[in-house]
């Protein structure tokens, strides 16, 4: 056989069988199906022993092809609203694309200034959309779970350091345990991020209202009983069921008053700030001292990106502080943004961040957001106006929460048929929503963040979900 390792023209063809292939994919979006019946069947076909001889470039692209196209879930299409997933708009998947194609490590400026650079610029101009102070540190990661990691992390040096201890080098051995304050509204990633940390996602003190919202007298009352000792006091933009917010600014206040440190996760729920119809939900975010964001939710760019801010500049460096002989030293205007996040090896994602922010701008993100919003508002229109579905929570940002509630079906019967109604969803291909609970019931969620979604798309989802339900 060939050398598998030799350049040869099936290269070229291999990147242009792509190109072929995305170009008909990307036009199929608005309409086809966003998951196929037979999508379990088409996944459970890729199999069998590792191949003793190759199959070759372009055989083995066919067939991932062929098969994968069956077996993936359309979650880049406009009618893709079961979690809270942006589609990549066309500068940042052209510059993702780019950013294979070119392969770099994004670890420093040694390895790349191209990715370096443009980490450092999208950063800035990331703090100027969300309206954050200019003198923030801050980095790409992977998504918002890496995102909260980043800043808790962050959070932790921080907590450590006024106990007199640098943990990022002695850890945490002989030190109490950190106390960690939030709402019922705190994230999954919050949480996982928290265990990863050894701070435990069970040793929250949860201060909720009858909503879940954070209940200031309660979180007054908390930090109080600690009498001055640090604490760590995580606030959140955007619940992910309903897009309801945490009262950021009195948090604040009560942060500034105690001497704790504020983290904001607003994982999409930042995003607020870009619109001044929605920007008040999140006022205070700039007060904190760490704030995160998901890319691959309202920025639409691919996966994976995230990003985390941290007020005190340098305290990223203390936390995530790496060394070696072949690495080179940071700079003050050429950081190492390996040296202030988890990993060393990263993607250049910054290409993708850069292009989408350079092509639509302050106003192109603006509309994308506010086209979001009108979508979230006329499907909470539709719910109201009609007698066979209920609206569970109000909707002040991109997120509605509802459920199927015919005449007819007692009360007792209504979370299972809302849950058979979820599943059947799934793989009926029309649209993609699936169930949550809230308030004690079985309710669907759709996220607005997609800047493909149209009006047409939305009217969609009840029509879908009525019909499922009749049957």
């Amino acid at each position: 056989m060939s050398d598998p390792l030799e350049q040869s023209s099936d290269d070229l063809a291999a990147l242009e069988r792509v190109a072929g292939e995305a170009e008909a994919y990307l036009a199929s979006l608005p309409t086809a199906p966003v998951r196929l019946a037979r999508s379990d069947e088409a996944a459970d076909a890729f199999g069998g022993a590792l191949p003793e001889e190759g199959l070759g470039t372009l055989p083995a692209l066919d067939q991932l092809i062929e098969g994968g196209l069956d077996a993936h879930v359309r979650s880049s299409g406009p009618r893709f609203f079961h979690w809270v997933m942006g589609g990549a708009t066309p500068a940042a998947l052209g510059a993702d694309w780019l950013a294979s194609l070119l392969d770099q490590n994004a670890g420093g400026w040694d390895a790349s200034p191209l990715a370096s650079r443009l980490e450092y610029l999208s950063l800035r101009w990331l703090s100027e959309l969300f309206e954050l102070p200019p003198d923030w540190d801050g980095v790409l990661v992977t998504g918002g779970q890496m995102a909260n990691f980043t800043g808790l992390a962050a959070a932790r040096q921080w907590w450590g350091e006024r106990h007199g201890v640098d943990v990022s080098v002695e850890g945490l051995a002989g030190l109490p345990q950190a106390p960690v304050l939030t709402s019922g509204f705190v994230h999954v990633t919050g949480r996982k991020a928290l265990a990863m940390l050894g701070l435990g996602r069970g040793r929250l003190t949860v201060c909720a209202d009858d909503v879940g919202a954070m209940d200031l007298e309660a979180l007054d009352r908390g930090l109080r009983a600690l009498d001055g000792a640090p604490s760590i006091v995580i606030g959140n933009a955007g619940e992910v069921n309903t897009g309801l917010f945490d009262p950021l600014e009195g948090i604040a206040d009560l942060c500034d008053e105690h001497g704790a440190w504020l983290h904001v996760d607003g994982a999409f729920g930042l995003f607020a700030r870009v619109s001044p119809r929605t920007a008040e939900l999140a006022a205070g975010v700039e007060r904190a001292h760490s704030v995160i964001s998901d890319g691959h939710k309202w920025l639409n760019v691919p996966f994976d990106c995230g990003f985390a801010f941290v007020r005190e500049p340098g305290l990223l460096g203390r936390t995530f502080a790496a060394g070696a002989a072949y690495l080179p030293e940071a700079s003050d205007d050429r950081p190492i943004f390996a040296f202030r996040s988890p990993e060393l090896s990263r993607r250049a994602r910054s290409l993708a961040v850069w292009a989408t922010l350079a092509a639509y701008g302050r106003s192109g993100y603006r509309a994308i957001v506010e086209r979001c919003l009108d979508n979230a508002a006329r499907l909470a229109a539709e719910v109201e106006a009609s007698d066979d579905f209920e609206l569970l929570a109000p909707v002040p940002l991109n997120v509605v929460c509802f459920r199927y509630r015919p005449a007819g079906i007692a009360e007792s019967e209504l979370d299972e048929l809302n849950q058979r109604i979820g599943e059947a969803v799934l793989t009926d291909g029309r649209i993609y929503a699936g169930t949550t609970t809230w308030a004690g019931k079985v309710a669907f969620r759709p996220a607005f963040v997609n800047w493909r979604t149209t009006g047409s798309d939305v009217d969609l989802i009840l029509e879908t979900l009525r019909d499922l339900g009749s049957r």
